[in-house]
């Protein structure tokens, strides 16, 4: 499959070979054991460890990380499980971790177990490559680019060759950008993971994430610790997120296309600030993105001037939900800093573009706009 496109390696990923009167993606196997007689040699052996529906599953994103070559794909059941089976699988007590100090607002929480067990965390700004600043002696390089929800974007091939130089890992989360927008193994990444909550299912219903690495050994720390701590999917979400990738490439093409457009409109209003979209020609991170990036996702930041102007813009929308996450087929806008956690001012929008027709959504965004300034 590596040589075919995008769509169609989206719409086989992970198919079995046909079997006369079979369906093309099994149903998911719901399954606590299996029978087993003799040596436990088989691959299905207790639903913690193994099952078929998993394995589909697997293998298809492994297909849409690393066309054509081998790799060890591991699900999870969140994308949190995910991340923290690279970070905590690898780390030992007197390591050195290094993680970006504006990436995901739960990476903080990970980082209290890490020193808990005795691990040094170092962080800095995705922006300009700064972790380079702070990598030597280090057991793990963690990677956030696009960085959420600042949309910070980092030379990975440059890290990656930094990194290796001095013997350390590198891991990078690709949730933002997807395998179709970011293929982080290509990069030279040890692993690739993933939040599928977001983008890769694309539907905001199921709860899954992933790691993918090639080398045979880091695959498999990565599964014990998912068997360890239990830390699996169920199988319908498994399979709901198997039949989910076939829409992948018709999906995240739109979204990226309308997110251009949004921001190409965001950068002519007079109350905007801070717009953010790697894919935006006059965006900072543009340069870097473009040499690593085959599309540019579905994210798009920006600043309103105060707290009351970004709630009357939020409330003003018709087509878009007030709702966290991002990367679903309905768009969705928050106002991050209600959360806390996030260095953002209190009018940022984190504005997650749907798979709406782009001029519905653009007169909706401003109409909201409009309405939102006049009750200023």
């Amino acid at each position: 499959m590596s040589t075919m496109g995008d769509g169609t390696r989206a719409v086989r990923a992970g198919l079995p070979e046909p079997e006369q009167f079979e369906p093309a993606l099994p149903g998911p196997v719901f399954a606590a054991h299996f029978h087993l007689s003799g040596e436990p040699a088989g691959p299905y052996t207790y639903g913690r460890d193994t099952n078929p529906t998993w394995t589909h599953l697997e293998r298809a994103i492994g297909e849409l990380e690393a066309p054509g070559e081998p790799v060890e794909t591991t699900v999870f059941a969140s994308g949190m499980a995910a991340i923290s089976a690279v970070l905590l699988s690898q780390a030992r007590t007197g390591d050195v971790v290094v993680l970006p100090d504006d990436g995901y607002q739960a990476l903080p929480l990970v980082r209290e177990r890490l020193e808990a067990y005795g691990v040094e965390v170092r962080t800095a700004p995705t922006g300009g490559d700064a972790q380079l600043a702070v990598l030597e002696g280090a057991r793990l390089l963690w990677i956030e680019t696009p960085s959420n929800p600042g949309l910070d974007v980092c030379d990975v091939r440059r890290l990656v060759e930094a990194a290796h130089s001095a013997g350390t890992l590198v891991a990078v989360d690709n949730t933002l950008a997807t395998p179709l927008g970011q293929r982080p193994l290509e990069l030279g990444a040890d692993f690739s993971v993933a939040s599928d909550t977001k983008g890769m299912t694309g539907h905001g219903d199921i709860l899954l994430g992933h790691v993918t690495c090639r080398d045979p050994e880091l695959g498999a720390a990565v599964r014990r610790w998912r068997k360890v701590v239990g830390a699996i999917p169920g199988p319908m979400e498994a399979w709901l997120a198997h039949r989910s990738l076939a829409t992948l490439e018709l999906r995240i093409d739109r979204q990226c296309a309308t997110a251009l457009t949004l921001a190409e409109a965001l950068g002519g209003r007079p109350e905007i600030t801070g717009l953010r979209y790697p894919g935006l020609p006059t965006d900072p991170s543009y340069p870097r993105a473009v040499r690593q990036m085959r599309r540019f996702g579905s994210v798009v930041s920006f600043v309103l001037p105060d707290r009351e102007w970004a709630e009357r813009f939020l409330a003003g929308l018709r087509l878009v939900d007030d709702a966290t996450s991002f990367g679903g087929v309905r768009s969705t806008a928050e106002r991050r800093g209600r959360w806390g956690g996030d260095a953002v001012p209190e009018g940022f929008i984190r504005f997650s573009v749907g798979a709406e027709d782009p001029a519905d959504l653009m007169a909706d965004m401003e109409r909201a706009l409009d309405a939102a300034r006049g009750g200023n």
